[in-house]
């Protein structure tokens, strides 16, 4: 039976402690890293320099437009010289019937579209990942990509249009195919939920899909190639090789989208609702909206956007912390 040297046993025990202790093969290498230099350092943060200013200067010195929440605000005395009224507003629309009842349809709302908006774009690009054409699949992409750049009052009249009940396109077909009477879509309250999300699904599915299409085309073609090896049909390649390379994608994108779930496109539901539709089309932008610009309650108004933009912090590092304990990933 061969003896190992000593030689030998030095490296293998080298490498056991090396493997047991992590920490220290990272410290070994932080340690081979070489300065930067003096003279590149502040070229890039010469660089850097006029983002942080333009961020400075559009993020953080509006922000003291947040005072008005906590006066009775008066444009004649400004914000510098408005009574203080403390918490009041803050109380008001607290107790106020309005403000839960929109609070719900915003939450629904929401709801539906991280239900079926977050995922259509994760399904559309696992489809398109499995077309062989790359003509079709370069084609079936750009097209996907377009209405993203129509603006919500062209897909607005679209949808209006569609939608007719005198000469639209469903009702349309409704009426040839299954012999149905015209249904009028927009003002019946049943209907506007699905409306809306399906609206934005159409819109935002290219282009949201981008982020899915260039992380599938990074992932490793070994992999792939080694799953066939082991049998793999393309549905368990799907399962099993592409999903666990968008997964940290995912979790990116859904704390993002759960820091917003207080808050919603508002042309998209400004423009889609009507008098009619009200009750579950009313949520917290249009009812800013109404309360701000139309009955001029600046300091009101002020105090549910600080209260909105507050509970979406919190939710996002709720969500993040999860997200780490659970997933082992996060934000920060």
């Amino acid at each position: 039976m061969p003896i190992p040297s000593a030689r030998a046993e030095a490296g293998m025990s080298a490498e056991t402690r090396t493997d047991a202790h992590p920490a220290a093969n990272v410290k070994a290498k932080r340690s081979t890293r070489r300065p930067v230099p003096k003279r590149t350092l502040v070229s890039l943060y010469v660089l850097l320099a006029p983002t942080l200013i333009l961020l400075f200067i559009f993020n953080y010195v509006p922000m003291y437009g947040i005072l008005i929440a906590f006066q009775d605000f008066s444009v004649y005395r400004g914000a510098l010289h408005s009574p203080w009224a403390g918490f009041k507003h803050f109380g008001y629309f607290l107790t106020d019937d309005t403000f839960w009842h929109v609070m719900r349809n915003t939450f629904l709302l929401n709801l539906y579209d991280l239900l079926f908006g977050f995922t259509a774009p994760v399904l559309f690009a696992l489809l398109a990942n499995e077309i062989r054409r790359p003509g079709f699949k370069r084609t079936m992409q750009t097209i996907s990509y377009l209405p993203h750049f129509l603006s919500w009052i062209v897909v607005s009249g679209i949808i209006y249009r569609l939608l007719s009940p005198e000469n639209g396109l469903v009702n349309g077909i409704l009426e040839s195919v299954f012999g149905m009477g015209p249904i009028d879509f927009m003002t019946s309250e049943a209907y506007f939920r699905t409306i809306a999300v399906a609206a934005d699904i159409w819109k935002s599915v290219g282009w949201s899909a981008i982020l899915y299409f260039a992380t599938i085309a990074g992932i490793d073609s070994t992999l792939y190639e080694a799953a066939m090896i082991d049998g793999a049909n393309r549905f368990r390649q799907t399962i099993h090789v592409t999903l666990p390379a968008l997964v940290p994608l995912l979790v990116l994108l859904l704390l993002l989208r759960l820091s917003s779930m207080f808050g919603i496109d508002f042309e998209r539901v400004f423009l889609l609702q009507n008098p009619l539709v009200y009750d579950v089309s009313d949520v917290i932008s249009t009812y800013v909206y109404r309360m701000g610009l139309e009955k001029a309650q600046y300091s009101l108004t002020t105090a549910i956007g600080l209260l909105q933009g507050l509970l979406g912090f919190g939710l996002l590092l709720g969500a993040n912390r999860l997200a780490k304990r659970w997933a082992g990933m996060g934000l920060y």
